[in-house]
């Protein structure tokens, strides 16, 4: 079973809320390409094509936030809940809540969680709210996480989202929240990369901290990062594209061509994610 844990929907619906064409117009100019919208249908096919079972829609929230076009961004977590009630056996879904609106943030979770069936926190983005992961803002959120019992992933490394820092997504500040809640499921999104190294430290001494590859083309993906993949890390490492910034096809293709373990290989691709999200 091949688990995409990291992609965003580009729905007509999410293409058309305020902002969205403003957070996605520095990723045109980086990356060369234009902004279209995805149904959920194509999204599925797309999906098909790479045999890829289950993907992890996750939602955005910085509504506190007043950034070059985007004050008050935000996807609502109900967009999330209604992808996956149209095709629950295919999508599972993550809420998103801005940590600086502190007790309506954590009702606001708890509401995505036993009410829309959401089961996951991400992405959060640090840099897109100006908080370190581990100030002291944040930690009632994580708290409530603990309380309902699911994974948070925690954007880090590279972004090129208008207006952003990127001081805030080092992935050494994971540590100080893995070490103060041990039992917390932490996903490190894109690596951490260019902090590649302190993300592999963060993961390797904390037990409850593990890592994705989204938002790089497997091919792409430094050695270094191979070889703990390979080894100490392959419990650990998680499929993701960051969809729609990279397709399944391409990012399942290129992580079967990889030097790795065969063993490693099926980790990867689903067992760790089948593993972290309790699926049968």
């Amino acid at each position: 079973m091949i688990i995409d844990i990291h992609a965003h929907p580009l729905t007509k619906e999410v293409l058309e809320l305020p902002g969205t064409k403003e957070l996605f117009q520095p990723y045109e100019t980086v990356f060369h390409r234009e902004t279209k919208p995805i149904s959920l249908e194509q999204m599925i096919e797309g999906m098909d094509k790479a045999r890829v079972a289950k993907t992890v829609l996750c939602s955005i929230n910085m509504e506190t936030m007043m950034m070059d076009g985007l004050e008050g961004y935000k996807v609502p977590n109900e967009i999330i809940a209604k992808a996956v009630s149209q095709y629950p056996d295919r999508f599972i879904g993550f809420a998103c809540v801005d940590p600086r609106k502190g007790y309506l943030a954590i009702k606001e979770l708890e509401l995505a969680v036993r009410e829309l069936g959401l089961v996951g926190l991400g992405e959060l983005l640090p840099s897109n709210i100006e908080l370190y992961p581990n100030d002291k803002l944040m930690y009632p959120l994580y708290e409530k996480v603990l309380e309902l019992d699911i994974p948070i992933i925690v954007h880090s490394g590279q972004i090129f989202d208008p207006g952003t820092k990127l001081k805030y997504s080092n992935p050494i500040f994971v540590d100080d929240v893995a070490r103060d809640f041990p039992s917390l499921k932490l996903i490190v999104a894109h690596f951490g990369w260019p902090w590649m190294e302190e993300t592999i430290a963060v993961v390797q001494r904390n037990p409850n901290v593990y890592f994705d590859i989204s938002g790089w083309a497997p091919r792409h993906l430094p050695k270094l990062l191979l070889d703990y993949m390979d080894g100490p890390l392959s419990d650990k490492a998680l499929f993701g594209t960051d969809f729609p910034l990279i397709s399944w096809e391409r990012a399942v293709s290129e992580l079967k061509d990889l030097p790795l373990k065969e063993s490693t290989k099926e980790k990867v691709l689903g067992e760790n994610a089948k593993r972290l999200l309790n699926l049968t």
